[in-house]
């Protein structure tokens, strides 16, 4: 009984001088510098909107000052001089159609990879990590000439072909590594039940690997939003196939550099990678920390 006191005092106190070392003298300074932290991530977004709002006048002169004289008459010439409401068409067209494409070639791959064992498997999946050392202007060639033999080039629906090669890698290679940590008695227990493959792979792994799903999704919605060398190269500068950011670089000729009207595209084309983010941020962070826990 004595020893069963001693170990619970000694419990208690090694809690409270771990909550004594947290909350030390250093706290203060870990809180300033998160906030710092935020500040410097949000006064880029912040010097945007504000300039977004303004002449070119008022931005030199005032540039940290949120009143402008322009206000809405930036975005109204933005969208009219690019045709910035086509452009995002174009890039959510695009963008939806391979985010679409890479989770119906990803999530399959990834299950039987995952399930699988042998040489095989882990020269089929060293082969999508090889995808990683290829710069993407090496590939810029082939790709043109593909489009070009397959007649899709200058067209949205080669991007939507495309795009999927560039994520499968990075997508396929974090959807094995979630899927191997389910373990394989359910999957034993629903054979048993007299589940399908198909069965299993939808109603227990797809649920149980929705955060890294999500978290691939958000990665892959950002680099197809992006995507500027390829959907300049090949798809062209038209208005009924360019993307916005093959549309926002127009803007600085066709206004002779108004920093303002440029400013208020860009804060356009981030619109819908906010909304998707805000969205789905807390499938995200339920990816971070689910990996931190295992790992």
């Amino acid at each position: 009984m004595e020893k069963r006191t001693a170990m619970t005092h000694t419990g208690k106190s090694s809690r409270h001088s771990a909550h004594r070392k947290l909350g030390g003298p250093l706290m203060p300074l870990a809180h300033f510098g998160a906030w710092l932290y935020v500040l410097l991530l949000l006064s880029p977004l912040y010097y945007i909107l504000i300039s977004s709002q303004k002449t070119n006048i008022e931005i030199f002169r005032n540039p940290v000052s949120p009143v402008g004289s322009a206000g809405i008459g930036n975005y109204i010439a933005a969208v009219d001089y690019a045709n910035l409401g086509q452009a995002v068409f174009n890039s959510a067209y695009i963008t939806v159609g391979a985010e679409v494409l890479t989770l119906l070639l990803a999530v399959p791959a990834a299950y039987g990879l995952s399930r699988a064992s042998g040489r095989l498997s882990l020269f089929i999946e060293r082969i999508f990590a090889l995808g990683f050392l290829i710069p993407g202007f090496a590939a810029l060639m082939p790709t043109a000439l593909l489009a070009i033999s397959l007649g899709l080039f200058q067209t949205r629906e080669f991007f939507i072909l495309f795009l999927p090669a560039t994520a499968l890698p990075l997508t396929v290679i974090l959807l094995v590594q979630a899927m191997r940590a389910i373990p394989k008695e359910l999957e034993e227990s629903a054979v048993l039940d007299g589940a399908s493959t198909l069965e299993i792979l939808w109603f227990i792994f797809m649920p149980l690997t929705m955060p890294t799903i999500v978290l691939v999704a958000i990665v892959d919605f950002l680099n197809f939003w992006n995507e500027y060398f390829f959907t300049l190269v090949i798809g062209g500068v038209q208005v009924e196939v360019r993307t916005i950011q093959v549309a926002l670089p127009t803007l600085t000729s066709a206004m002779n550099s108004q920093f303002g009207i440029l400013a208020a595209g860009i804060v356009v084309s981030l619109v819908p990678v906010y909304a998707v983010y805000a969205l789905t941020a807390r499938r995200m962070e339920e990816a971070l920390i689910a990996g931190a826990v295992k790992g």
